[in-house]
Order: C-alpha cells, then structure tokens, then sequence
C-alpha cells in the first residue's frame, strides 16, 4: 500500500472548520500521513486556540513564528517557515483551505518546492478585487494541481480562467460537513439561555472586513444600524466582536457608546459550538463573512450580508441570503423586515451540501496518489 504524507495548513479562524472534517477522514486510512501546520496568522487564544480545541483539531505538528508587521511580512515569513517544515517532511501533497494570507503563502511555496497543492473551497469569486482575499483565491486556483469546488459557481468561474477542467471537482462544502458532524453538540449548548435571550428573539451581528470596519465614516455607520435594529425590530443583537472591529471602535472613541446600547448583547469571538447555536435560533443574521453565509443558509437562517457583492452566490440562489451595501440605512431596514418574516420552508438545499465533502476529497486525493 503506497503511502502519501498530507501537509495540511491552516492559519485563521475560518480554515479551522474546513480542515477538521479532513483530519476526521484522514484517520480512516493508515496510508495517509498527515501533517498539520499552523501559520499563526490567528494566534490569539479567542481566534485560534479555543477554536481548535472546540473542533477537535488535533495539535499542530508546527506553529510557526510569524512575522505579523504587514501583509506583505506575514506572507513572507510563512514562505520561510514553510520551506523550511518542506524539507523536514518531504510532503507528496500541500492542502489549503480557503483564501487567507496563509493559504496564499502556503501554495506558492508549495508551488515553488515542485509540491502538488489541492485547493478547498477553489473558485468561488466576489468579482471585487479591493478585496484582500479575491486576489488570494485567484492565485491560488491559479498554481493548484487539484480544486475542489464547492458550488456551481466556482466551476463555472475556473473554466472561464482557463483551468484545465480535468482538475476541477465539485465535492460539497467541508465546513457543511463540520457542521453537520457537530451538531448534536451544537443542539445541546445552553449558550441561548445562558445569554438571557430565547429562541427567535434576537439577531446575531458580525463585521470584521477592512472595507466596512477600518474608517471612522463606517463605524458610525454600523452604530446608527445597530441603534435603528433595536428600536424597528423590538429585538435584541448579538454581537460578537472580531478584535478588528472592537479595537477600531476603541480608537475612534465609539466603543462605550455601542457597548451602552440597550438591547445589544457584545461578546467576545465564541467558540464554534456556541456561535452556530446562536445563528441556529435567531431571527436574522447580518454579517460581512463569508462562511456564515453557508452556514446560515444551511440551518435555513435569513441572513444579510452586508456587502455589494459575494463569493457564494448559491446562498442567494438558496432564498437563504440578500445582499446590501453597509451605507443606505432606510433600505436596510426594509430588507431586515422582509427578512425576518421569510418562510423558511422555501430556503432551498445547496447542492451536495450532504456532510460527504470530506470524504469525496479524500476519495479524490487517494485516486490521483496512485
């Protein structure tokens, strides 16, 4: 039986939820050695630590040290940290997940050390390239040797840039598989009640994207949206606040004033369990995020995300999700209203969002090892 190390890297939050359901697959078979590397692009404990522990992601194999001062450091440093674990572990394949900084960094220096890379979640477009991450999953499609796509979207996307279709395979979504596989944890989390909130009668908020967060303008923005939630809707909000966002808040002088609003609960990042419990039982979810999207579409949540344009366009195929641009509050309001009074019964399924993408990708990788 021929065996094949699996270098697999993470780095953010969001690759987390999309690496576990890997490694549950890999234990299956003893030819698969797999390896995990942390970026420590999320270090902080909130962002990274009890996040992994709440998955049930095995311990990194290497952390490394990264340099944090700018974008272009980051990347850099994890280039050097990783030839470095390259040369150690001689891995047959480089698995990225997603398209944060660490992902880009890990498939040009895979891609630079002759090692295949398989990209999860290929594809997928906002067609807005101020967006750090549409350049990122750009050129990762790009020099990757297998994609696997998640929707119909990102098929039709590759095509269009010329990847050779024989590399292209529509799996499902792995982080629909972490959630499926976590929900009879996620069902029996008290954090509603612990919350002093009860079913349906609240929203959740999050927002971390540069675009929206970054300027005084916008964060007066969001403020004026919380305000106007509370008192149109009678409901309260749940936020839990990206370190981005909260600290932005606290230079421009505004973080008391969201923190006295009445009817608005700020917490810190949650673990994973307990945040999906919350979006399960809300009314709504606003939200700039991307893997929310999938994930409130998946438990048949209406959700707004606040944004001119998505990378998941299957969420608002789905009647799951409306997009709407930070500014125009009145119009806002008035898509928060319709929102909160959507059927849910005709929030249609995504395609292949069934728990078996994992497995697929695997089936995949051992398929093309051979």
């Amino acid at each position: 039986m021929k065996k094949i190390k699996i270098l697999n890297i993470v780095g953010a939050r969001p690759n987390f939820m999309k690496i576990a359901p890997l490694f549950r697959i890999y234990k299956k078979y003893p030819q698969i050695d797999s390896v995990l590397v942390h970026t420590g692009q999320h270090s902080d404990d909130n962002m990274s630590g009890m996040f992994l522990r709440s998955l049930n992601v095995p311990n990194p194999n290497y952390v490394l040290n990264l340099d944090k001062k700018t974008p272009i450091s980051s990347i850099s440093s994890i280039i050097s940290g990783l030839e470095k674990v390259f040369l150690k572990e001689k891995p047959d394949l480089v698995v990225v997940v997603g398209d944060v900084n660490s992902s880009l960094a890990a498939a040009l220096a895979a891609h630079k050390a002759n090692i295949r890379v398989a990209h999860v979640e290929a594809g997928l477009r906002s067609r807005d390239k101020s967006m750090p991450e549409e350049i990122n999953r750009i050129v990762i499609d790009q020099i990757s040797d297998i994609l696997f796509v998640t929707e119909q979207s990102g098929i039709n996307n590759l095509k269009k840039e010329g990847i050779d279709e024989s590399k292209i395979f529509f799996t499902g979504n792995v982080m629909i598989d972490n959630l499926i596989f976590m929900m009879p944890q996620i069902d029996l989390s008290p954090i509603v009640e612990q919350t002093g909130l009860t079913d349906k009668s609240y929203i959740v908020v999050t927002m971390h994207r540069p675009i929206n967060v970054d300027t005084k303008e916008k964060l007066l923005l969001i403020k004026e949206i919380l305000e106007k939630v509370i008192k149109s809707t009678g409901l309260k909000i749940v936020f839990p606040m990206h370190p981005r966002t909260r600290n932005n808040f606290k230079y421009h002088n505004f973080l008391e004033e969201v923190l006295a609003l009445k009817g608005h609960i700020l917490t810190e990042p949650m673990g994973y369990i307990d945040f999906v419990k919350l979006v399960k039982n809300s009314s709504l979810v606003l939200t700039d995020s991307g893997g929310i999207q999938e994930e409130a579409a998946f438990l048949k949540v209406p959700t707004i995300t606040l944004r001119e344009s998505t990378e998941r366009p299957s969420t608002i195929e789905s009647g799951a999700n409306m997009l709407h641009p930070i500014g125009e509050i009145d119009n806002l309001m008035k898509k928060i209203k319709t929102s909160i009074n959507t059927n849910r019964n005709l929030i249609k399924d995504i395609p292949l969002n069934d728990g078996k993408a994992s497995q697929r990708i695997v089936d995949i990788i051992l398929k093309h090892s051979k």
